[in-house]
């Protein structure tokens, strides 16, 4: 296909994925549980971390989590008493474990007790490029309380050539317009036009069997390479064609 076809193409595919049905059999599921944009945040970030593996296992373990946050994670990040945290001992996702998980928490008291909200700990490293050192940043700052070593695998580093696709993935929610029905759209001071795709096995491999990606690894350098083409196809609104990537190759196998 020319690169003409190529968009108009994923123009169409993202406008038949792109909604509401979408989200049944997604993670993004979870954030649209909640109303308040500290628990939509907090909700987001802890299911777009454990968002790897087995989709139904990622389904049921971020209801669980919740379930175990008592279904309001900001009042109990904040107002949690140290017998509340022993409920959290059988949770594990993976190689996310309970220990893992109280870091979490632990780090989320301090980002929220520091900043207004998890969009702000972004904001001063944004560039009008990307968000691939803001990331880094709020890596920086989310570990800043003592934990184990083991954790800071649970949130990837663009900086250090890592696709980092859970949490763009997690960008796009909080920052993409929920005019679809999909995508939350509460962060309002981050454009969409510097996000960068969720860079996962479905995506790449479409995008390469459609000529638009040729680097063979999912790393940061096929994140730049991907998000030069998006870009060209749409300045304003790039990561939309995570629908369409995503979707062609989970839901057609493309």
């Amino acid at each position: 296909m020319t690169f003409k076809e190529t968009k108009e193409f994923l123009d169409e595919k993202a406008i038949f994925y792109e909604q509401p049905k979408f989200i049944e059999s997604d993670p993004v599921q979870i954030p649209h549980l909640f109303s308040k944009k500290e628990d939509q945040e907090i909700s987001g970030f802890l299911t777009a971390t454990i968002a790897w593996g087995n989709r139904k296992s990622i389904l049921n373990n971020a209801h669980r989590l919740m379930n175990l946050l008592e279904m309001a994670p900001y009042d109990f990040i904040m107002n949690h008493s140290q017998k509340d945290l022993t409920t959290l001992a059988p949770f594990v996702h993976r190689t996310f474990n309970s220990t893992d998980l109280l870091t979490f928490i632990a780090n989320l008291h301090h980002i929220y007790s520091t900043y207004p909200d998890l969009e702000s700990v972004f904001l001063p490293y944004r560039n009008d490029i990307n968000l691939h050192q803001a990331i880094h940043q709020f890596k920086k700052e989310f570990f800043t309380p003592p934990h184990l070593k083991r954790t800071e695998k649970h949130v990837s580093d663009p900086l250090k050539n890592s696709a980092a696709k859970r949490i763009y993935m997690f960008l796009r929610w909080m920052v993409r317009q929920p005019d679809k029905g999909v995508d939350l759209g509460i962060w309002k001071k981050i454009p969409a036009s510097i996000l960068s795709c969720p860079l996962d096995v479905h995506s790449g491999n479409t995008a390469r069997k459609l000529n638009i990606l040729h680097r063979k690894q999912n790393d940061l350098k096929a994140v730049n390479e991907l998000d030069k083409v998006l870009r060209k196809m749409d300045k304003n609104d790039p990561v939309k064609y995570d629908f369409s990537l995503f979707g062609l190759g989970v839901f057609e196998k493309f």
